[in-house]
Formats: structure tokens, C-alpha cells, sequence
């Protein structure tokens, strides 16, 4: 009977629902997304507005300021990420995935205005927002497209992880730039979290969970947009 009460109330996931099921799943969590690039655009411009905001974010890139702004960022990162799958409460979702945003926002203040001075318009940005997009989009594709389990990824993405930021601390302590070729790196990894996340959409969630899944495909779309740009600005 125990074994019958487990499997009773054992959670559906998206892949067991019918194909107009699996659709309508996927257009809320893509809705989400995209909603969530909108209120990351509305905190960057109402934060663009503080001076006094402006300034500290600015001041806190420089030497272990920048680390401790990293490490609070992945704080609230993992806080959020946390709230938003714990919960089946709507609202506790909805404030987790509005917190990472604003998170997002702060922490991409100083890059954002760096970007607008360097070519004094928006340029820089468009052009780096239509590649990420366009990335984004091919790599949701694929999984949506082929169905693949991309789970297999998490492991490699982990010590991924661990490594970037493990060469962000030494060249923040040491003073030495990155470069080029670790922005190239992160977009590649980027991309690998797109795939892993959009297979978990796909293979991990269940149908009530469309937030949680659209926080993690955002956190992967800013985590590429942030290298892309890095990229475009690197170039004379």
C-alpha cells in the first residue's frame, strides 16, 4: 500500500504529457523567459537612472570588491534557484525569479554602461543581444527538435564552473587579464548550460513548474549575453 501512496502521488513530468500538453509547457516557460529579459531591461534602465547606484556598482569591480560582489551574486543565485523549486507556491516563485533578475541587473550595471560609453549608442548591445538570441534559439531548438537527454552535461559543466571561477579569482588577486579566449570558453559553457537546461524543460520538470524552468533558462541566456558581449567589446 506504502509502495502504491509513493507512486500515486509521484510527480508527472513534462516528457510523459501529450504533445499539446508538452506545447503548452514549453509556451509558458518561454513566455517567462522572455518576460524576464523585459523586467531585466526595466531594472537596468530605472539603475542606469541612480548615479549613486551607477557609481557604486562601478566601484565594486575593482579588486576583491569584484569577488565579493560575485560571491553575493551566486549567493542569491543559489537562494532563488532553491525558493523557486522548493515551493509550489506561485507567488514564492514568482518573487525568487524577480529577485535573480534584479540580481542580474546590478551585477550586469557596470558592463552595461561601459557598452553604452564605448560607442556612445546602443550598438554594441543590439549586436551582442541578436547573437545571443540567435545562439540561445538554435541550442532550445536542438533539444526541443531531437528530444536528447542532455543531462550527461552536468557533471562537465560543474568543473566548467569551478574552473572559471577559480581563474576569475586568480585574476582578480593577481591582476592579470583573462583575455579573449576565456569569453570564447564561457560562451562554449554558456551554451552547454542552454542545452543542459533546456533538457531539463524537457526531462526533469513537471507541468507545474514553468518558472523554475524559465529561471534557469534565463540564468543560462544572461550568463551567454554576458560573455558575447565581453567579446564584441574586446575587438579595437
Amino acid at each position: 500500500m506504502d509502495h502504491l501512496t509513493e507512486n500515486e502521488f509521484k510527480p508527472m513530468l513534462v516528457a510523459q504529457l501529450s504533445n499539446e500538453e508538452q506545447v503548452t509547457f514549453y509556451k509558458k516557460t518561454y513566455t517567462h523567459v522572455a518576460g524576464g529579459v523585459l523586467v531585466f531591461i526595466l531594472f537596468e534602465y530605472i539603475l542606469l537612472q541612480s548615479e549613486t547606484i551607477l557609481n557604486f556598482a562601478l566601484s565594486m569591480t575593482q579588486g576583491w570588491r569584484w569577488l565579493l560582489m560575485l560571491g553575493g551574486f551566486m549567493f542569491i543565485t543559489n537562494y532563488a534557484e532553491n525558493m523557486a523549486l522548493r515551493t509550489v507556491d506561485k507567488n514564492k516563485q514568482y518573487l525568487a525569479y524577480g529577485l535573480y533578475i534584479l540580481a542580474e541587473a546590478f551585477i550586469f550595471l557596470p558592463l552595461i554602461y561601459i557598452a553604452i560609453a564605448y560607442t556612445q549608442s546602443f550598438d554594441l548591445l543590439n549586436q551582442a543581444a541578436i547573437v545571443t538570441l540567435s545562439l540561445f534559439t538554435g541550442l532550445s531548438a536542438i533539444v526541443l527538435v531531437t528530444k536528447k537527454d542532455f543531462s550527461f552535461l552536468k557533471s562537465g559543466l560543474t568543473v566548467g564552473f569551478f574552473i572559471a571561477i577559480g581563474l576569475i579569482i586568480a585574476g582578480t588577486l593577481f591582476g592579470f587579464n583573462l583575455g579573449l579566449w576565456f569569453s570564447v570558453g564561457m560562451c562554449a559553457l554558456a551554451a552547454g548550460s542552454i542545452l543542459y537546461q533546456t533538457s531539463n524543460m524537457v526531462h526533469k520538470y513537471s507541468p507545474d513548474q514553468h518558472i523554475p524552468a524559465a529561471l534557469g533558462l534565463f540564468a543560462s541566456l544572461m550568463l551567454l549575453f554576458w560573455y558575447v558581449l565581453r567579446i564584441f567589446m574586446s575587438r579595437d
